[in-house]
């Protein structure tokens, strides 16, 4: 074992997060906290991400998703708790949106080698996998949104990742393109063996392909797997059985609500639950 590996190894023993890890592990966070002008983002999070797993991590819009997506990436330093990464880690990063001038002129091939030279060859390879082909002289300014999702995919799978993190990367995409994006972001796993956070504000449908299920409002609200898969018959009818596949529902398990202001509220009967949203009403 050389000295990095030594270090690391010392680094995943001294945090606990090695309990019930192998080398399997990309990254792993223990007690994460974050809290900004008085405001707490996280508190006392933890999660893993294992090569060749995907990981869906859902919650309200401001429940700290994509802060927590940026302290796995090293982007930012958490307030409190730690990180392991594995060792020469290669991440790709695909947020939420991005703004394009409609007046700027910048084609595909362009937005694809701003941070350097890419090869043709690999440049057409990674077209063809994420289904832009003959794009690459087309202005991203008037793609649609899947066309973007797709496009800033490419941007990063330029970079071979073992840990590739998808923030939203349904915003603005129809039922049927979700499907196929849901298929390409398999494809993508299975080709690459890398670990995939992707985080999604829907808290119900998710990825019928995704190993673990995190639901996050400021902290871990409960974990679990996709259990049933959206068979309705009339749901496949008018979508096709290639979207419904691609999709599964996620039914939480809490044992605690929210007030208004966000604040843990026991159950009083002590047993966890799948009927309440994270406001405490009751949903359909």
């Amino acid at each position: 074992m050389n000295i990095q590996a030594q270090s690391d190894e010392a680094k995943l023993a001294e945090t606990g997060i090695h309990e019930g890890r192998d080398q399997a592990t990309l990254v792993a966070a223990e007690g994460v906290g974050m809290s900004f002008l008085g405001r707490q983002i996280l508190s006392g999070v933890d999660l893993i991400v294992n090569r060749g797993e995907i990981v869906t991590l859902i919650g309200l819009n401001g429940s700290g998703k994509s802060t927590l997506a940026r302290i796995l990436l090293g982007l930012i330093q958490p307030g409190a708790g730690r990180v392991w990464r594995a060792a020469h880690l290669r991440h790709g990063y695909v947020p939420q949106n991005i703004t394009i001038d409609p007046a700027m002129p910048l084609t595909l091939r362009r937005f694809l080698t701003l941070g350097g030279k890419v090869a043709e060859a690999d440049l057409m390879a990674i077209m063809d996998e994420v289904g832009l082909p003959d794009r690459l002289s087309a202005q991203v300014a008037g793609f649609s949104g899947g066309e973007i999702h797709r496009a800033m995919l490419a941007r990063a799978l330029l970079r071979e990742p073992d840990f590739l993190v998808l923030d939203e990367p349904m915003s603005g995409v129809d039922v049927a393109g979700q499907g196929q994006l849901y298929q390409l972001i398999e494809n993508v796993r299975d080709r690459y063996n890398c670990g995939v956070l992707l985080i999604s504000h829907d808290l119900h449908v998710v990825m019928a392909a995704t190993d673990r299920v995190i639901c996050l409002n400021h902290h871990v609200c409960c974990t679990g797997r996709p259990d049933a898969v959206v068979g309705d018959p009339e749901f496949r009818a008018l979508f096709g059985a290639a979207v419904a596949d691609r999709l599964a529902l996620y039914h939480h398990h809490h044992d605690h609500d929210h007030d208004a202001h966000g604040d843990v509220i026991p159950l009083q009967d002590g047993h966890g639950h799948g009927g309440h949203d994270h406001n405490g009403h009751g949903h359909d």
